[in-house]
């Protein structure tokens, strides 16, 4: 048995030193992020390693995995003090230092390992750190196994069999690029701006798409866990913003910005013009579908109506199903559907084969997207862009709201738009169409505008998103009624970016 966890620790004191810290809600629907040092410690992260290794053991699957590490202050040490729990529960740990998170699921399958344990907080701000867990290649946890792994890590009730062993593979990066670069180049040397916030794609993104023939103009590539200029996360507006400046400035043909781990990239066209993740996906979806008709695809319910109705993609045979946001949700759905991809708006995009393995690596997701260009080289990314018909988006906006009451935040908002909608009334000025509450609530108008309101899985928030199919007027109009039932409940912050102002 290992020592029972406690929630909460004054640092620099001798507790804190000797006893585990880990704060219950680090453990997320599909991961596990924490504060680190405020909400767990070393001895906390060495608990987690325990407890996985237990549940490992638990599912019968063979006793090896795969760990890495991001590029973080921090991060290398609470790897190895998660490395010392997994081994004492028993398990072979095969290490690949720094690295992205595709490429500790890449190293999955080249190593033939059956679980992985990736070090990272994402795009999360400096000070969290994560785990990103899985014990089914290409899956990883969903909330039955995070909900056991909370149970067994919070009562101490992992079981330090011993027996485990260490190996490192100091080449595993070098085999990783080998394996998305050993085919054909581009027909031409597409110019991109390549930006990495200073996050690890910064070590590894440039040099793969150099290899396929990319003209790579470099943005924010060097190595550095201050994060100085802005988060690596391409769904924040200040790193699309640099790309966009970036790609005005050197003529360049596509801006792809990847994330703190390089499990997503997002995309700004030669115009400067940052393309929604989503929307991506149904260039993306276009593109597949013709090489591939009647391909089924899976979404997230917080992308846009363009999936179903796009006339493109129905022409196609194209099929289409609304899932649970969240990089393990959908992971898992593409795969129960057999889909050719799946697509989030967060940008995490998993391509099963012929494109890639089933799990998320914005690495092939650039590929995807270059690949889609050079069959295309009669139109710029821009040109691919208007061919969309014309919807207005919102980013996804993310307001405050504490982990321990999110849930029943959104719950009461769902009840909330419930209750509109069997009195009769209106949204926003329009009748209520429908109402999908596979994921939080998302509220849809009869002139098919919609508003979606759902708690993150990662960090104290309720994510926001809009979209309209009919004005920039009517997305401002939904937003403003959607905020406005959000306001109800007093323990919802401020957003963390919003709506540009109406012009």
């Amino acid at each position: 048995m290992s020592i029972i966890p406690v929630s909460q620790l004054t640092p620099n004191t001798l507790a804190y030193e000797t006893t585990p810290l880990v704060k219950p809600t680090g453990f997320r629907e599909y991961d596990a992020r924490w504060l680190f040092e405020e909400e767990i410690n070393l001895k906390g992260i060495q608990a987690l390693g325990e407890g996985l290794g237990t549940l490992i053991h638990e599912l019968s699957v063979r006793p090896e995995i795969v760990t890495g590490h991001d590029f973080r202050g921090y991060s290398a040490s609470i790897k190895m003090a998660l490395i010392t729990g997994l081994m004492s529960a028993g398990i072979k740990v095969h290490d690949i230092g720094l690295a992205m998170s595709p490429m500790a699921y890449y190293a999955q399958f080249d190593l033939d390992v059956p679980c992985v344990a990736m070090v990272t907080a994402s795009h999360n701000d400096n000070g969290w750190t994560g785990v990103k867990m899985g014990a089914n290649r290409p899956l990883t946890f969903g909330p039955e196994e995070m909900t056991r792994l909370k149970e067994i890590v919070m009562a101490g009730a992992s079981d330090l069999r011993g027996g485990g062993s260490y190996e490192y593979h100091p080449d595993l990066a070098d085999r990783y690029i080998a394996d998305l670069t050993e085919r054909e180049k581009l027909k031409r040397p597409i110019k991109a701006v390549v930006a990495c916030g200073n996050g690890t794609a910064g070590a590894f993104a440039p040099r793969i798409l150099e290899a396929l023939g990319v003209d790579v103009i470099p943005l924010d590539c060097e190595l550095d866990h201050t994060f100085p200029n802005y988060n690596p996360n391409p769904e924040d507006m200040k790193m699309l913003h640099a790309i966009r400046d970036k790609v005005l400035e050197t003529g360049a043909e596509v801006g792809l910005g990847f994330d703190g781990d390089g499990d997503r990239c997002g995309v700004v066209d030669n115009e400067g013009e940052e393309i929604f993740a989503d929307k991506v996906g149904v260039m993306l979806a276009r593109d597949i579908s013709a090489l591939h008709p009647e391909s089924q695809f899976v979404v997230d319910v917080k992308s846009t109506g363009l999936f179903h109705t796009d006339p493109v993609l129905k022409a196609n045979g194209a099929k289409t199903d609304y899932f649970k946001t969240g990089h393990s949700y959908i992971k898992r759905r593409v795969t129960e559907l057999g889909a050719v991809a799946g697509f989030e708006k967060s940008g995490h995009y998993f391509f099963n084969p012929p494109i890639g393995r089933g799990y998320d690596d914005g690495a092939v997701s650039a590929i995807a997207v270059l690949d889609m260009m050079d069959r295309n080289p009669d139109k710029s990314m821009a040109d691919l862009r208007r061919d969309l018909p014309k919807t207005w988006g919102s980013p996804t906006m993310a307001a405050k709201c504490a982990d321990e009451i999110k849930y029943d935040v959104v719950d009461r908002v769902v009840a909330r738009f419930k209750s509109l909608q069997e009195e009769g009334a209106q949204v926003a000025g329009q009748d209520i169409a429908d109402l999908i509450t596979v994921n939080g609530v998302r509220v849809v108008c009869a002139d098919g505008t919609w508003g979606l309101v759902r708690a993150s899985s990662n960090k104290p928030e309720l994510v926001v998103v809009v979209e309209s199919p009919v004005s920039e007027v009517r997305l401002h109009e939904m937003f403003k009624a959607v905020d406005a039932v959000l306001r109800e409940n007093p323990e919802v912050g401020a957003y963390n970016q919003t709506l540009p102002e109406l012009a």
